[in-house]
């Protein structure tokens, strides 16, 4: 579904939504976001919250702390290549 998605936005401005979920967005908050057109949400960080407001704080964090070590890695002159982590 979210393949159709892609491909049927293919040349519209607005990226899927669902796009969320492959980033690590909790399903209930990539869902609230799709269902209430963004309003309603209980919070505002890296994503819109729909659901478990602690639990995405956190996540904030994480992310947060993530992004600096990147920056600071990029900064030092590690490579892409250095910098991409298999799983």
């Amino acid at each position: 579904q979210l393949g159709k998605r892609i491909r049927a936005r293919k040349s519209s401005e607005e990226f899927p939504h669902e796009i969320g979920i492959l980033l690590g967005y909790p399903l209930e908050d990539v869902e609230g976001f799709i269902c209430h057109k963004k309003e309603g949400c209980k919070c505002v960080g890296t994503w819109k919250v729909y659901g478990d407001v602690q639990q995405a704080k956190a996540s904030f964090h994480r992310f947060e702390r993530c992004t600096t070590i990147y920056q600071r890695a990029w900064e030092k002159g590690r490579t892409l290549e250095e910098l991409t982590v298999a799983s």
